[in-house]
């Protein structure tokens, strides 16, 4: 799959394109990410990229030029879908990043700075994304988190495709607690469900735990969740106590 970020400043993903499971994924080809700058594509001697808005007000606002130049240099593969990073866009969701994966083979990511992009560059884009309802300079970090949101979903990425069936969000609920070696830190003791053995009451354990922290930390995800059977069999629903209140 082809990523191709338009940003002002490329050092910025330098480092985190070469490290852990995105370093990866690039290095077996698995993704193709490309750095495009704005700036390259300009024609005036100072290279500029802003300028002031229109109507008066602070700050200055990305030129559409460069912004046009740049995206249209790009190849256009089959299923694209051009996307402005902003905090007025669609929030970013596991759901998204699935929608993404399955059925888009080329995601270009538009980064602003400073006021924002002249609206005119709306034209090109298909979808506003945001990493959510705050204010960053640029749109640098929220396109580096679709990055990695997406690329662990192609195949190929995760070793046990078994991890990501497991992760928060996947059914609508947080991930359970997860523990290691050894079975005694400073006195905090792994659960003794999870050593013994049982696979079936660890399952259901594990479930409980999810059910439990997204009643307790996200109420706004609970309340969407509709639970079907559990993995032990048992039927929960929202109206059920919660692990912590069963006897």
């Amino acid at each position: 799959m082809r990523f191709d970020i338009v940003t002002l400043f490329p050092e910025f993903f330098i480092t985190p394109l070469q490290v852990g499971l995105l370093g990866k994924a690039i290095e077996k080809g698995i993704a193709n990410v490309q750095l495009t700058n704005p700036r390259d594509f300009t024609t005036d001697k100072h290279r500029r990229v802003d300028d002031e808005p229109y109507g008066g007000g602070a700050g200055m606002v990305m030129k559409p030029e460069p912004i046009f130049a740049a995206i249209e240099s790009l190849p256009v593969l089959p299923h694209r879908e051009v996307i402005f990073l902003s905090p007025q866009g669609q929030p970013m969701t596991q759901e998204l990043f699935k929608d993404f994966a399955a059925n888009t083979d080329q995601l270009v990511l538009l980064c602003g700075r400073y006021e924002g992009v002249d609206e005119r560059v709306m034209n090109l884009v298909t979808r506003e994304v945001s990493l959510g309802d705050f204010v960053l300079t640029g749109g640098e970090v929220p396109a580096l988190a679709l990055l990695d949101g997406v690329v662990r979903l192609l195949p190929g990425t995760v070793g046990k495709r078994e991890s990501l069936q497991a992760d928060s969000f996947e059914d609508g609920l947080l991930d359970y607690p997860h523990y290691t070696r050894p079975p005694v830190f400073r006195d905090y003791a792994v659960p003794e469900v999870l050593l013994s053995g049982n696979h079936a009451k660890i399952a259901q354990w594990r479930r409980e735990q999810q059910i439990q922290r997204t009643r307790e930390r996200r109420p706004d995800l609970w309340r969407d969740v509709n639970l079907e059977e559990t993995d032990n069999g048992t039927r929960s629903t929202r109206s059920e106590a919660s692990p912590g209140e069963r006897q």
